[in-house]
């Protein structure tokens, strides 16, 4: 199928791309790679009349460490970010997570931001958002607003973004002693996951990060337990995600990968911490 018709913006400001956001409402969209949202244009899941690309404002494009986080513009790009000097150590869970996001092709287009804003519970990124207690930086012409990951998603494919925002960067914590693990189950590598967890390990506690299973990336923070006890614990949050069947797997079969992933993805964060 082809897109509907609609006007291009070859935005070369912030403010000018921001300023087509205040005319033109919910009618207009940010374009940056485009890797999923060009799909759901030819499908025609989305019809705005107005495209505002933004892939030529040099201020989108930095990368830079920011108050404990490395801050990621709307402009970078995933191969980017993964070829960056260093992320191992400043952002260790995005670097386990990012080879498993698409594939080398779609990375050297797609963009950080761009798989935030498209929201897919099954993606990679904004499961470890989720985890890291990341922050999403949001500007409209008239102001700017930081929203918590946590509160950012709402639910499948919908995020608290009002329709004269755009994502202008998002931040993701730096480790503070942490073991990092990120495991995920898909049909294929690069695919979207059917199970994904990620996970971070301290002195004090653990946290677990799941998607693909309930709408949105959901993560919980657990003592540091084991054996039985951790078993126990991933089981609950197992049946508490409410998994349901589709065409890619049953949520039986989810909820024994959120059991069989999630502690595997915790014994791994462990090893890396010790």
């Amino acid at each position: 199928m082809k897109p509907a018709a609609f006007d291009y913006v070859r935005a070369e400001s912030v403010e000018e791309a921001l300023a087509v956001l205040r005319e033109e409402g919910s009618d207009a969209r940010i374009l940056a790679g485009g890797m999923s949202f060009m799909a759901m244009l030819n499908m025609r899941l989305a019809r705005p009349k107005v495209l505002v690309d933004i892939m030529r404002v040099a201020p989108l494009a930095r990368m830079e460490e920011e108050k404990g986080a490395l801050k990621i513009g709307a402009g970078v790009r995933q191969a980017r970010l993964l070829a960056a000097d260093g992320l191992e150590h400043a952002a260790p869970l995005i670097a386990k997570a990012l080879p498993f996001t698409g594939h080398a092709q779609t990375r050297s287009r797609g963009t950080v931001c761009g798989s935030i804003a498209h929201a897919d519970p099954s993606a990679e990124l904004p499961l470890c958002l989720v985890t890291l207690k990341g922050h999403v930086h949001l500007r409209s012409a008239k102001s700017g607003r930081t929203v918590a990951a946590d509160d950012f998603f709402t639910g499948m494919m919908a995020t608290a973004k009002a329709d004269d925002e755009m994502i202008e960067a998002v931040s993701f914590p730096t480790p503070k002693g942490e073991g990092t693990a990120f495991r995920e189950i898909a049909r294929r590598h690069g695919d979207f996951a059917i199970v994904a967890c990620a996970a971070l390990v301290s002195a004090t506690g653990i946290r677990l990060g799941v998607g693909g299973v309930a709408d949105m990336p959901v993560a919980r923070d657990f003592p540091l337990l084991d054996g039985s006890a951790l078993d126990d614990a991933l089981n609950a949050l197992a049946w508490e995600l409410d998994a349901r069947d589709d065409v890619h797997a049953t949520a039986r079969y989810r909820r024994e990968l959120v059991r069989r992933i999630g502690r595997s993805t915790i014994e791994e964060a462990r090893r890396c911490r010790a």
